[in-house]
């Protein structure tokens, strides 16, 4: 026999359990809900979907340091070049292998045991490093543009050699000055630096996306080795821009 006493509180406990949903939780992660629901229905393929990618990068990087009146080039503004290869992961994931290529020239502080970055007239070192990473890329479409956040480990992989047209009389110390930069970037791992950033990936022909950077790379090595240099020493900040062709290979 129907309870009307009894359906008439199940009904109420629902109504009661849907407005507090309505007006309470769903209010709360309502953008949360959206945001993946546009995730959900946008195809990236549509914009990013092709297996691998090759992309030819440049940008500037700023060498940090403090080196005071001590340094021919406090504050380096590096120009580097090089190329990243991806391949999707996931839908919105790419697992992303980077080259950087940059060179400069180095001087050392006997004094305070460090290499410090200098201008050409006070060169003892000529550096060419090649900064590899491979990094996780989130990829999150904006109508026919890509946001992309990404991270991973990184190594500076330095070549070190005698500075060119040096003045024979120099070349003695000059030598012993580039052993010294040698020993310091590769000992003590003070090769490894993760980096971190984001960009954005815009589509400038059917054919091509423009692509713009801001990396950080951090000195996590110095946790290990305790040089006695200054805070900002060894941290790196780049901007650049990515050239990237749509349906490659």
């Amino acid at each position: 026999m129907f309870d009307y006493n009894n359906f008439r509180i199940i009904a109420y406990a629902s109504l009661l359990r849907y407005n507090t949903y309505m007006q309470v939780i769903f209010p709360r992660f309502k953008p949360l809900i959206i945001f993946f629901l546009i995730l959900a229905v946008i195809p990236l393929g549509a914009v990013y979907g092709d297996m691998f990618k090759l992309s030819l990068t440049g940008g500037i990087n700023y060498f940090a340091a403090d080196n005071g009146a001590a340094g021919a080039d406090p504050a380096p503004i590096i120009i580097s070049g090089g190329f990243s290869v991806s391949v999707q992961a996931m839908q919105f994931l790419r697992i992303e292998l980077t080259e950087d290529i940059y060179f400069t020239n180095y001087e050392y502080d006997f004094d305070r045991g460090y290499p410090m970055a200098c201008n050409p007239e006070n060169r003892s070192a000529f550096v060419m490093g090649f900064v590899t990473a491979v990094q996780a890329v989130g990829y999150f479409p904006m109508g026919n543009s890509v946001f992309r956040v990404f991270g991973g480990p990184a190594a500076d992989f330095r070549v070190v050699t005698l500075a060119v047209g040096l003045h024979p009389l120099d070349i003695t110390d000059a030598q012993y000055q580039t052993d010294a930069v040698f020993e310091y970037f590769w000992g003590k791992g003070r090769w490894f630096m993760p980096v971190a950033g984001f960009g954005f990936d815009f589509p400038v022909t059917e054919n091509i996306l423009l692509g713009f950077d801001i990396r950080a790379w951090f000195p996590v090595y110095r946790l290990w080795t305790n040089d006695n240099v200054p805070a900002i020493d060894g941290w790196r900040f780049g901007v650049g821009l990515r050239i990237t062709p749509r349906n490659w290979p």
